[in-house]
């Protein structure tokens, strides 16, 4: 069998925010980390991205990652269609 590689997130935002309501309640940072299978600097990182953040902040900034992405992508499009568009009118048929 061959190996597949794992895709997308371990962890999701939620779960994120529930590991660091953890530490708040007075885990250690250490502990919670062994707990989790997660380095300590990963936890740091978690706290600097979503600290006082509750449930529905992570899923309002999730629902506008999405959209962000959706909008770039519709950007891009219009971009090479533009560069077509140029391409085509600049040659002397």
């Amino acid at each position: 069998m061959a190996n597949k590689k794992k895709t997308g997130k371990r962890y999701t935002e939620e779960r994120i925010v529930g590991i660091l309501k953890e530490i708040d309640q007075g885990r250690s940072i250490a502990e919670v980390s062994r707990q989790h299978g997660i380095s300590e600097q990963t936890i740091r990182n978690w706290r600097k991205a979503y600290e006082g953040m509750g449930t529905q902040e992570i899923m309002e900034l999730k629902r506008l990652r999405e959209e962000n992405a959706k909008l770039k992508k519709i950007v891009a499009d219009q971009v090479l269609k533009i560069e077509d568009q140029e391409y085509l009118l600049s040659k002397k048929w």
